[in-house]
């Protein structure tokens, strides 16, 4: 399929007028153009948002917490934030937390995880697990049913992917569902979709390289399932998954090569190539149209799953 016309003219816009390329920039250099692309938008309706913190392994651990309109209880969504690890925060995801929570009806939280290269690997995994232990302890007074999802955008997704093995291995909490979109699931950038999509779509392979060079400095420890899922020997009894990859990204061959992975693991799986869509669509899902039918198929997808 041809890539949406959305995306076309934008991306024919960024080729007219180029911008130094991110791989080239200063991690704060980074994160600040980042924000830019995913600002706040405070317009979008949600029922009430408000802000947490909690101990984190190396102190105060901030959360955003999204409840949706209507009476509850609600299944919990808990969001890890995309940006390879180096970048992105509470704002660049609070749009698709926003909309999600909506969209879904679940109550989302959202963790604001300590970035690399300041704190490289294992520190995000560290603080994501202590958010979710703690959402856990407190779906009660959330408004919680019971029901309980992790989730995320590329590295917010590997985040998830590892947390639910984690789970799964330690027996506690129970997760019910993951959302993996577009996840970055192992440090091999050799793949056919890296070769078809490495340049031109957004997230390029020299970005990917720059966010592991400095999530994960020794590419010895880049192997290792906790960094990349797709490493894991054993993906039996984790919970149904919802693979979503984009056609024109480089990330594609890996999330779908993951997701028939669990399925040949007994694992209630599914894949769902967006045609036409790169990278990071979900941030232009409010004001594109391609995008947009995306996010909501995949909403309802996370609202099937947490209903009780």
């Amino acid at each position: 399929m041809p890539l949406a016309e959305e995306y076309a003219v934008m991306l024919g816009q960024m080729a007219e007028n180029p911008t130094p390329a991110m791989s080239d920039m200063a991690p704060a250099e980074a994160r600040e153009m980042y924000r830019m692309m995913r600002p706040v938008i405070e317009e979008l309706p949600i029922g009430s948002v408000r802000d947490e913190q909690i101990a984190g392994p190396a102190g105060d651990l901030a959360l955003r917490i999204y409840t949706p309109t209507g009476d509850g209880p609600f299944g919990i969504f808990v969001n890890f934030h995309g940006g390879g690890w180096v970048i992105g925060d509470l704002d660049t995801s609070d749009s698709v937390c926003r909309s999600l929570a909506e969209a879904a009806s679940c109550v989302v939280v959202s963790v604001d995880y300590r970035l690399a290269p300041e704190n490289p690997a294992p520190a995000a995994i560290e603080d994501c697990w202590a958010a979710l232990q703690w959402v856990s302890e407190n779906q009660s007074s959330l408004g919680g049913n019971g029901l309980l999802a992790v989730g995320g955008e590329s590295a917010g997704a590997c985040l998830a992917a590892t947390m639910s093995m984690h789970a799964r291995d330690l027996e506690t909490p129970n997760i019910d569902f993951q959302l993996l979109a577009y996840p970055v699931l192992d440090a091999d950038l050799t793949r056919q979709s890296y070769i078809d999509n490495g340049d031109g779509y957004l997230l390029t392979t020299a970005t990917m390289q720059w966010f592991w060079d400095q999530y994960c400095p020794d590419e010895e420890l880049r192997s290792n399932p906790a960094l990349s899922p797709l490493q894991a020997g054993d993906l039996k009894d984790l919970p149904a998954t919802l693979v979503v990859t984009a056609e024109f990204d480089p990330l594609r061959d890996e999330g779908e090569l993951y997701g028939q992975r669990l399925k040949e693991a007994g694992v209630a799986a599914e894949i769902m190539r967006c045609d036409g869509l790169v990278h990071d669509f979900l941030a232009t899902a409010p004001v594109f149209p391609s995008s947009g039918a995306a996010f909501t198929q995949i909403a309802e997808k996370v609202r099937t799953a947490l209903a009780k």
